[in-house]
């Protein structure tokens, strides 16, 4: 098991992108959270098998229609074995 930060930039809120994170995450087997931060970007700790945590942020680089990705920005960080994923505000 992997865990994996990642900050979102671009036209990412107001879009549905936490929405669509969560889809992603429950579709790619990924467990950890989504929110929007203050400064516009998008911010989401997720942890699994290596190739599920690649899945899923090769998605959000995509995201959903609306959205305009300029970049996504990843970095491991220690493992916590969340439960469930969850969209924290």
């Amino acid at each position: 098991m992997i865990a994996r930060r990642a900050v979102v930039f671009g036209r990412v809120q107001g879009v549905g992108f936490r929405f669509f994170a969560e889809r992603a995450a429950s579709e790619t087997g990924v467990v950890g959270w989504v929110r929007n931060c203050p400064d516009g970007t998008v911010e989401t700790v997720v942890e699994g098998e290596a190739a599920a945590v690649a899945r899923y942020l090769e998605r959000l680089r995509s995201g959903p229609p609306g959205s305009r990705v300029s970049s996504l920005v990843d970095e491991e960080v220690v493992v916590r074995e969340y439960d469930s994923f969850e969209i924290t505000r």
